[in-house]
């Protein structure tokens, strides 16, 4: 039984419910640190473009890849930090003002500000995921990042806004829930991503974390150590795969195969000696193609996706402040020449972000593809010990748990 009490305690699970796959990732707290104990993996079928279309195949989705992580670390799994992504996703950032009572911040003060921040116009159907604080000002003297103590007569708090469709966390909770796991927490995953792939250094100087994933590529940003913006790009690697399976004529099984065996994102980086299998439609005969034929379809999505991000970042204000340049990340990062044409498109330094600082099954969670799943675990590890400027006091849900599991009842 005790070993039983320490489990439920000491691991986290962090289920990645993405348009290509559901990662379900074990981690537990030691002495040393983080261990990832479990992995699972299962084909998603019940999502386009980040979002929930398919009820049925996206809780049977989960269940295989729990059933499969719990095999691997040897527990039962029943609860989990989600991850929330898709088109619908957008941040906005805003700011409050209060009088300090007393003259000295006290913990209500900031819990005060942060609501005031918080208390933005939105419409009925989205709702706040995330008030994440990104710095105080106490009087005049701002870049405080813990004002508690501290005195004076006015505190201000800037703020990151986090918000989502109703309807698509109601449906990522309603989805878990039939899986058999309660939700911790409802977290965005390219947040996720970054607790997983950035350091703090990169965060203090200036970078833009880039998560592409099979239907969309997410993107974040980061200065001071704290997030300045979010977006969405709605495009990402099964774009790269239909567009394979359209050029080559071949069905998008093989399209995938060939992307990820053969698949390079700049086409100069491929010898005109090379040459791939492509297998026929409906019973025709294989063909081989030059590998260079093959690069050259994909360079022109990659450069299209890229080049949508470099609006985002344009937009955000922040371009010119990118001192760490950008991290990219999620299973598409994996295509060889990707940093190379990102590093031509952005003029800055590209690298490729994979989880940092675990143990135990380091090495098949050494992928871009498990940067949410274990930034997830890391993220509700962190959550679990921080007590100041929570959305949520410890131990209690979110306002975004707390509404939909209202509206969950009222429906089913």
């Amino acid at each position: 039984m005790g070993k039983q009490v320490r489990e439920k305690r000491d691991t986290v699970v962090g289920l990645d419910i993405g348009t290509t796959k559901v990662a379900a990732v074990v981690g537990e707290m030691k002495d040393d640190g983080i261990h990832i104990t479990g992995v699972g993996v299962s084909p998603s079928k019940g999502l386009r473009k980040g979002v929930i279309v398919n009820i049925e195949s996206t809780v049977n989705s989960i269940k295989e890849a729990i059933k499969e992580a719990e095999l691997m670390a040897g527990v039962k799994l029943t609860s989990a930090v989600v991850g929330i992504g898709g088109s619908h996703i957008k941040g906005i950032n805003s700011h409050g003002v209060i009088a300090i009572k007393g003259r000295e911040v006290r913990e209500e003060d900031i819990n005060r500000v942060i609501d005031a921040a918080g208390a933005v116009a939105i419409p009925m159907d989205r709702e706040i995921i995330h008030i994440i604080p990104q710095e105080f000002v106490v009087d005049d003297q701002d870049g405080i990042k813990d004002p508690l103590g501290m005195y004076g007569i006015r505190l201000e708090a800037k703020v990151h806004i986090v918000t989502g469709a109703v309807t698509s966390g109601q449906n990522l909770l309603r989805c878990t829930q039939r899986a058999g796991l309660e939700v911790v927490d409802i977290v965005l995953q390219q947040i996720a991503s970054a607790e997983a792939v950035l350091t703090p250094e990169e965060m203090e100087l200036g970078v833009a974390l880039v998560d592409i994933g099979g239907g969309t590529s997410d993107v974040a940003v980061f200065t001071g150590n704290s997030i300045r913006y979010t977006g969405v790009v709605p495009l990402g690697g099964n774009h790269i795969t239909n567009d394979i399976a359209f050029g080559l004529r071949t069905p998008y099984e093989h399209a995938e195969r060939l992307k990820i065996e053969h698949g390079c994102a700049l086409e100069s980086l491929v010898s005109k000696d090379e040459v791939v299998e492509v297998p026929g439609v409906g019973g025709r005969e294989p063909r081989k193609i030059s590998r260079k034929v093959l690069a050259d379809i994909i360079e022109a999505r990659v450069d299209e996706i890229l080049s949508l991000v470099k609006t985002e970042l344009i937009k955000s204000g922040f371009y010119d402040l990118l001192g760490s340049g950008v991290v990219l990340t999620g299973g598409t990062a994996l295509l060889p020449g990707i940093v190379e044409i990102a590093e031509q498109l952005f003029d800055l330094p590209v690298r490729i972000g994979k989880p940092r600082d675990v143990k135990g099954l380091s090495d098949i969670v050494n992928s871009p593809c498990y940067s949410t799943g274990v930034g997830l675990i890391i993220y509700g590890f962190n959550k679990a010990r921080t007590v100041r400027f929570p959305k949520k006091e410890a131990g209690s849900e979110s306002g975004v748990l707390k509404k939909l599991k209202g509206w969950l009842k009222d429906f089913f």
